[in-house]
């Protein structure tokens, strides 16, 4: 029985250092990403064994149209400049949504979404929202919100392997992601809760409301400097 337990405290320890060690790693690699693009996203490595040809082209910010930066604020998370991470807000908002409609609306924030696609993976319940929420709150800090949004410009998935603004803007429009108009951007957002699902060759009915419901939004993020943040006063 003691050496059943022994074995059992070894089992436990190799856990604890294992996780440990998991974690010191993942914030290194975090430190890193400030200086440096991202090499690749499991997303990534998911659509390239599925026989996609992944297209990317790391694009700084500043060769990004603001349009898609408003687009993408507009769509996915307006309170983007003011919270630390994480929204509780928006996770209630999400859980009444859920509880009055019965719908189901995430709840996650650009900079969640970030660090889920750059240090985690789909699925994993609980542990894995847990460690996308801390990571999403480290990044925050560390690497400054207009770093978080130009790593998620860079990775966002746009269907057919196509992931970042470069990559979608050069398929969908034949033209660079510095280019993109406010129809063209809106139309970029419109697709994002479903890449894969969501067609803009042409887009269909659901995606044109979507697109111009995120214009009218647009010109709110600009007029009240919800984008400060990212694009300045």
């Amino acid at each position: 029985m003691a050496k059943q337990t022994r074995g059992i405290g070894g089992w436990l320890w190799l856990g604890v250092k294992f996780l440990a060690g998991f974690f010191v790693t993942v914030h290194v690699y975090a430190l890193l990403l400030f200086f440096v693009p991202v090499p690749g996203t499991a997303n990534m490595a998911i659509r390239a064994v599925e026989g996609h040809e992944v297209q990317r082209s790391w694009t700084r910010i500043e060769d990004i149209s603001p349009h898609l930066v408003r687009a993408v604020i507009a769509a996915e998370d307006a309170g983007f400049c003011k919270h630390q991470g994480v929204s509780l807000n928006a996770i209630q908002e999400a859980l009444e949504e859920r509880r009055e409609t019965g719908r189901v609306r995430g709840g996650s924030t650009i900079t969640q979404q970030t660090a889920k696609n750059v240090f985690f993976w789909n699925g994993g319940g609980l542990p894995r929202k847990g460690g996308e929420a801390w990571m999403a709150v480290f990044i925050d800090g560390f690497w400054g919100k207009k770093r978080v949004m130009e790593v998620y410009l860079n990775i966002a998935e746009w269907g057919d392997g196509l992931f970042g603004a470069e990559a979608a803007a050069q398929a969908r429009f034949g033209k660079s992601a510095a280019d993109l108009t406010a129809r063209e951007a809106a139309l970029l957002a419109a697709v994002l809760p479903s890449p894969n699902r969501y067609r803009l060759d042409p887009p269909g009915p659901f995606v044109r409301k979507q697109a111009g419901t995120y214009q009218t939004r647009m010109r709110v993020v600009q007029s009240d400097g919800l984008d400060a943040c990212v694009l300045g006063d």
